[in-house]
């Protein structure tokens, strides 16, 4: 595959112009050498530069049947490079390796029928304790990474980045706090342990993860834009868990972050930067921010983002397609 790959890219290059030495480089760029890698495909169409990718946002936290596989058909219409992720993939939080088959199977079904290569990232529903990050480690790879196409940098960042006892002290505390919203043991929710910890809504970033964009960052001094996708919003932790540093690092080039997690859209700018919330793309909606919808990112001089709602995508006919 490589090797073809590499031979499409020469062809693309030669049908598209010449290039000066500073742009001759790989369209597409990783550093996974071995094992999964945690996208569907590495075939890209041939385009021009300013390429559109999207973005589809949570899916769980109470999915929505069908939903999701609407977006999947709305986004082949709409036909973008690549989509991307911010997690919240599947229900998880288990830890049956079966039921997380079963699950993960499910919704890798409904993706296949994408026509463009698909990144995986996680959230706190594919993360949630230590034998689900084994999962997805056999099945997807790496839980952050980072990937370069047309000179545009992605730094997919791990929100669930947690020490591993700090994890099972969340999972226990989430379990419990589930029990108290099924009924099945008395209390209520917002006095429960876990809706009270703090990483339930801004999640961690190790220092090992820091030190990797630290060393993504140099290596790509000078890219076009650099787009920060994470689940659960880093950048609102204070301390050295949270973005801060990243950002520090950032500081002098242009970037974006985007995440999810909170199922409610908004975009504030914070360090002269654009960053926002997305909505949902299938999963439970809590207010009147909350809504269904997809984000295309048209990749000119500067970024076009655009977030389309669903129910405002429709075929031929006229009509939302069908799932």
């Amino acid at each position: 595959m490589k090797s073809s790959f590499y031979s499409l890219f020469i062809f693309g290059a030669i049908v598209l112009g010449c290039k000066s030495n500073t742009e001759a480089v790989p369209k597409f760029e990783h550093d996974i050498a071995n094992g999964p890698k945690p996208w569907t495909s590495e075939t890209f169409e041939l385009e021009e530069e300013d390429f559109t990718f999207a973005i589809i946002s949570d899916l769980n936290g109470g999915e929505r049947e069908g939903v999701y596989s609407t977006a999947v058909k709305q986004l082949n219409r709409l036909d973008p490079t690549f989509v991307l992720s911010v997690g919240d993939l599947i229900d998880g939080g288990t830890e049956d390796s079966i039921q997380l088959a079963k699950e993960w199977d499910s919704f890798d079904m409904r993706t296949a029928k994408l026509k463009m290569p698909f990144f995986y990232l996680g959230g706190n529903h594919d993360l949630t304790n230590p034998r689900m990050r084994e999962f997805w480690k056999n099945r997807f790879g790496p839980r952050y990474y980072h990937f370069v196409y047309e000179n545009v940098l992605f730094l997919m960042l791990d929100s669930e980045d947690f020490e591993e006892k700090r994890m099972m002290e969340i999972y226990n505390a989430r379990a419990k706090a589930l029990k108290i919203i099924a009924g099945e043991i008395e209390g209520e929710y917002e006095d429960s342990e876990y809706y009270n910890m703090s990483e339930r809504r801004t999640g961690a970033m190790s220092t090992s993860q820091f030190d990797y964009y630290k060393a993504v960052l140099n290596k790509y001094p000078d890219v076009r834009w650099t787009f920060v996708i994470m689940h659960k919003p880093l950048w609102t932790r204070e301390d050295e868990k949270g973005l801060g540093k990243l950002e520090t690092l950032l500081s002098e080039r242009p970037y974006t972050v985007i995440n999810g997690h909170l199922h409610s859209f908004s975009h504030r700018k914070r360090n002269n930067r654009d960053y926002m919330i997305l909505g949902t793309t299938g999963g439970s909606q809590p207010d009147s921010m909350s809504f269904d919808h997809v984000t295309l990112v048209r990749m000119a001089k500067n970024p076009v983002i655009t977030h389309l709602r669903m129910d405002g995508i429709l075929d031929e006919t006229g009509n939302v397609p069908l799932p």
